[in-house]
């Protein structure tokens, strides 16, 4: 395999090549989408436990000399690789944030704010966002194929590890860097990646969106500055597949050849927790509306999900709200006892509240060995006092790629979060902005606009 043929090289060339008018119109709105969703949870993430820990300490590391960048929600600044860890914090602090199956994770958190930073130290506009969330998003899956979902099943994070990739190519993509310093990058990024399953349910899984965006930028930066790094950390021996997949068998297909971000797509969550729950409370707010089961009527709960479900949902009963987060039986007894499963339902009141509590007692979670390991599906079925039995199988949750959150449910969506920090007129105007972002001459602007005032 030649130095040209590398997957590094093949990246490097793809991300450093790569221009707004290369990316089709569906794709740019594909990419202002999950800028409109990545920041509203970001803004409402700031004010969150992990996210205002990740803000503080970030504020300490404040006196870069091109003026640091934007912490998003906080009036303070921070250096770039520093506002870009907050900022990717604060993103996943309430789980709220959008994934894909062609990372086995959470792309956006990872690619925006990194864009964001790295934007403040140069002229770039709307349309070079764009680009370099493109650029990320097609990295990170690119990256991603050989190796997933055997990944994830052995206990890596992978919204962190192919993550920081992803927000390493769309640093370099938004720097300007050519082919050579971008492959450079990339290198570096290779010895950087980590997050561990076993955190999740802590401040330490949203710090691994934090962690990725910070490496991403610090590649970028330090490969601009001439950092050198092996030409093949991710395919050589003992290098990235090796050691983080247990080897790839094949090479995967370039970036773009198809669009990744066309045909795995990124959805959208519809609720505040982990993913993985997501179609079992649509399943079980549907048979409670459809049949008016109220919490005195529910006997038990039968849930069954995929093994990926049961690898992540780990607290059958939770003590905080980010492990009811990660618990099956916490979100579908909030399901039944809440008009919507939003940002209250993992509020401390929502984890304690006694009807919920006593719901989740009556929950009973099974994984189911035929379905797909990282698959939607879901069957709920509801026993109730009086005998009677209900069942659905749903498919899929709300806002899937294939079936998207409508306009105005985004919209919705992303008011709900900023106005936690933000005036309703300054989150009405951010979003507009957003939502448009390609049209945007500055993007710093954009930015310094997502500081409350």
């Amino acid at each position: 395999m030649t130095d040209r043929a590398t997957p590094e090289r093949v990246l490097a060339e793809f991300v450093a090549g790569l221009e707004f008018e290369d990316a089709p119109s569906d794709l740019v709105a594909l990419a202002e989408r999950a800028f409109v969703d990545t920041v509203g949870v970001t803004l409402a993430g700031a004010d969150a436990d992990a996210g205002e820990r990740a803000g503080r300490f970030a504020a300490t590391q404040a006196g870069a000399v091109d003026g640091g960048a934007t912490l998003v929600g906080r009036t303070e600044r921070a250096t770039l690789p520093a506002a870009a860890l907050a900022n990717g914090t604060a993103g996943h602090a309430l789980d709220y944030d959008d994934l894909s199956w062609g990372m086995d994770g959470h792309p956006s958190v990872v690619l925006v704010p990194p864009v964001l930073a790295a934007s403040e130290a140069t002229d770039a506009t709307g349309a070079d966002a764009v680009t370099a969330f493109v650029a990320g998003f097609e990295t990170a899956c690119y990256l991603a194929e050989p190796i997933s979902p055997e990944h994830y099943e052995r206990g890596w994070h992978a919204t962190a590890t192919f993550g920081t990739f992803g927000a390493t190519a769309a640093t370099c993509s938004v720097l300007g860097l050519d082919a050579d310093a971008t492959h450079r990058a990339l290198g570096i990024a290779a010895s950087m990646p980590s997050g561990l399953k076993r955190n999740f349910g802590s401040m330490t899984k949203p710090l691994h969106a934090g962690l990725a965006a910070r490496s991403g930028v610090t590649a970028a930066l330090l490969a601009r500055d001439g950092f050198s790094a092996d030409a093949t950390p991710v395919s050589g021996d003992d290098g990235f597949f090796d050691l983080y997949g247990g080897g790839a068998t094949t090479m995967p297909t370039p970036p773009g050849e198809p669009w990744r971000l066309r045909t795995e797509g990124i959805h959208v969550k519809y609720y505040p927790c982990c993913y993985f729950t997501h179609t079992s409370v649509t399943a079980t707010a549907a048979l409670a509306d459809e049949h008016g089961i109220e919490p005195a009527d529910v006997e038990r709960v039968e849930v069954t999900a995929s093994r990926g479900a049961g690898d992540a949902l780990v607290n059958p009963d939770p003590e905080t709200g980010l492990e009811a987060k990660f618990s099956m039986e916490h979100c579908v007894a909030a399901a039944l006892a809440r008009d919507r499963v939003g940002l209250g339902a993992f509020e401390p009141e929502a984890v304690t509240d006694p009807t919920i509590a006593a719901l989740r007692e009556r929950v009973a979670f099974e994984t189911d060995d035929g379905r797909e390991y990282d698959g939607h599906g879901a069957t709920v079925r509801v026993v109730t006092t009086a005998g009677e039995t209900h069942e659905r199988t749903q498919a899929d949750p709300p806002g899937v790629h294939e079936d998207p959150l409508s306009t105005a449910q985004l919209r919705e969506k992303y008011l709900e979060c900023a106005t936690r920090v933000l005036n309703e007129a300054a989150a009405e105007r951010t979003h507009d902005r957003l939502a448009a972002l390609a049209d945007e001459p500055s993007l710093a602007d954009v930015v310094a606009s997502l500081a409350p005032e």
